[in-house]
């Protein structure tokens, strides 16, 4: 009912407005309230006024009256969602707008549709370290760095912020004047998820009874965000819970997620779970600044007899405890019954639902069945209570899924839950990989993307086999930002792909240092590039020189390729800058070369005493570039030229 409040007030007084004082009329003329000032709002056009020491930012010029009318209605918002269906435009919609080269009225008319959320506990935005907000939301200014987008990425260009590499994220992480937070170390740095933007990934991480502690998860949080984590969750089940999810949020500047009902779990049975103890778990998680959380209020005691002759049960955590609290007490899902009252703890923090699909599929045998299509059918219901509650709402999806139904499991959910944003486990396309389930399930994702689902929770090399360290984070994230951007480069989204043709320009020129600075990791393809030929020249050692197909397309006149002159290399041959700490270790653990072999590529910019900056003759330096495969002792011919 409020949701619709809010679509049909600010629209109604528009259109009467329209005809009373003409759009056209001076700013002056429509509003000036209580002495507010009202100015235009750079690069985009936009109206920013500020009403007793408050801002409201809209998309135009307002008559007096509406504004008089939203301003106050604007006392009582709290959400995003509350926001945009007011037709005010937050600054949290306004750096989505920048990360996402979309205008700011874009993603309002998206958030207040529903069809994008912008998961941000407004604990979290302040980086309030679990206590109560300073100030508004509506008081926050986010700047975007000068290196939003990929690497020399054109000032005129759509500068997306997913395209970050992984050098470019270290920097924010590791920069402590980044995102500080009030109380905390970070603070959120907001970001959307829907399918009309780029695809997001998320990583789970979370500390178990027999493994792990705070300050690990931390570091896989920094592993995460590094490696192109665009939203993280703490599924932890063991150690100091609630010691541990405040340390992953202040130390985090994106989203953090839980299940509550792990924690309401610890140290009691699931058939002892009360009302109270929902409710008063989901508060204090609220409170700590959790950003969404996953609820799984759709598996209704009706649809237990729907899984009896699966293959593999109830695979959900949080959907099998529920079943089994069900049938101890022959009573409805306690989730579906509270969920007005946790709906509205929720809309005090402005914390998102991401409804959870408990009878998700555990084998491609059980895909697409009776029990996850029920499922669907009452999230879909979840959609609309949490709407008219004021609540952020997305919906997770199934995960084991063979790949001819992947495209109409998206299309479903977005005919049955009115487009709320899709969150899919992978999913996995085969059953029979254990240890290699972060490709199998990156395959599926590549398609779930590609077919509309708006966020890709990850799957590391650790799935169905033990808890995930922090290299298999990195494995994880890697493997779906692959699937993300491929997604968003089959969509067509806008700019998704000047990354991609960045670095082809950069491949047939043969610049190895542009390559390696556009690559997403550049540091790894550095070592491994190193591990075979420690100089850069204009071929690799795949097919060397006389068999390098783009060294001979770049010097055939009449093709295009390897000539456009921002991409040329410096030097047609030049000794490596070495490999990184990282890269070194990397090394290490392929075991292919020696000690000594990996410490000299590790030399960090020292020049081999054959380079040409070593030749005191000018002339002679010349021929040291020309003839570059004598002066690393490539012999062509006997006569060795």
């Amino acid at each position: 009912m409020v949701a619709t409040l809010f679509r049909i007030v600010p629209a109604v007084v528009c259109f009467w407005a329209w005809h009373c004082f003409g759009i056209d009329a001076p700013v002056s003329q429509r509003f000036n309230p209580n002495g507010g000032a009202m100015k235009q709002v750079a690069d985009w056009g936009g109206i920013e006024v500020i009403v007793q020491a408050r801002r409201f930012v809209w998309s135009r010029p307002r008559p007096i009256q509406e504004c008089h009318m939203i301003i106050e209605a604007a006392k009582n918002l709290v959400t995003q969602y509350e926001f945009a269906c007011a037709g005010i435009i937050t600054p949290q919609m306004i750096r989505v707008a920048q990360r996402e080269g979309q205008t700011p009225e874009f993603i309002r008319q998206e958030v207040s549709r529903g069809r994008l959320v912008i998961p941000a506990n407004i604990r979290h935005l302040q980086g309030a370290g679990g206590q109560a907000a300073a100030t508004s939301v509506m008081d926050i200014d986010y700047e975007l760095p000068a290196d939003a987008g990929h690497p020399g990425a054109r000032a005129d260009a759509q500068r997306l912020w997913v395209n970050q590499t992984v050098a470019q994220r270290t920097g924010i992480i590791m920069d402590a004047s980044a995102f500080k937070g009030h109380r905390s170390a970070k603070r959120l740095d907001p970001m959307g998820i829907g399918r009309m933007v780029t695809t997001k990934v998320n990583a789970n991480i979370g500390a178990s009874p027999v493994s792990s502690n705070t300050a690990e998860e931390v570091d896989k949080l920094q592993w995460a965000q590094k490696f192109g984590a665009d939203t993280l969750m703490d599924l932890s089940t063991g150690g100091n819970l609630v010691e541990c999810r405040q340390a992953i949020i202040d130390h985090s500047t994106i989203p953090i997620g839980t299940v509550p009902i792990y924690s309401m779990i610890i140290g009691r049975k699931i058939e002892e779970l009360t009302y109270d103890i929902i409710l008063k778990e989901i508060e204090r998680q609220a409170q700590q600044g959790v950003d969404y959380f996953t609820i799984h209020a759709g598996v209704l005691k009706q649809h237990l007899p729907l899984v009896k002759d699966r293959l593999t049960g109830i695979v959900s955590r949080g959907g099998s405890m529920l079943a089994k609290w069900m049938i101890v007490h022959n009573k409805q899902n306690p989730m579906y019954e509270l969920f007005d009252e946790i709906s509205a703890i929720m809309r005090q923090y402005d914390v998102t639902y991401s409804l959870g699909d408990g009878l998700r599929p555990g084998s491609c045998a059980d895909a697409t069945d009776a029990a996850q299509l029920a499922e669907l059918r009452t999230l879909g219901e979840l959609v609309y209570r949490a709407r008219e509650a004021g609540v952020q709402v997305m919906v997770e999806g199934p995960g084991h899924v063979p790949m001819d139904q992947i495209a109409m499991n998206m299309q479903l959910q977005q005919r049955v839950c009115d487009d709320a944003p899709f969150y899919v486990l992978g999913p996995l396309t085969t059953d029979v990989f254990p240890g290699y389930d972060h490709i199998t399930s990156a395959i599926g994702a590549t398609e779930a993307a590609r077919s509309g689902a708006a966020m890709l929770c990850y799957v590391t090399p650790k799935e169905h086999v033990g808890l995930p360290k922090a290299q298999d984070v990195k494995a994880g994230c890697i493997a779906y930002k692959i699937a993300a951007h491929a997604g968003d480069i089959a969509r067509g989204v806008t700019g998704a792909r000047q990354w991609d043709d960045d670095m082809s320009k950069a491949r047939a020129a043969l610049n190895w240092p542009k390559m390696f600075e556009l690559a997403f990791d550049g540091e790894t393809a550095r070592a491994l590039h190193d591990e075979d030929l420690e100089v850069d020249t204009d071929f690799c050692a795949m097919c060397g020189h006389d068999w390098c197909s783009m060294r001979i397309s770049k010097e055939i006149q009449e093709f295009a390729s390897g000539k456009d002159v921002n991409f040329e290399p410096a030097k047609k041959s030049a000794q490596s800058s070495g490999v990184s700490e990282e890269g070194a270790e990397l090394l290490r653990q392929r075991g292919v070369l020696t000690q000594e072999q990996i410490h000299a590529l590790a030399h960090k910019g020292k020049k081999a005493a054959c380079h040409s900056d070593h030749v005191a003759d000018a002339h002679d330096a010349k021929l040291v570039q020309l003839n570059t495969l004598k002066a690393h002792g490539v012999v062509l011919n006997e006569a060795g030229l």
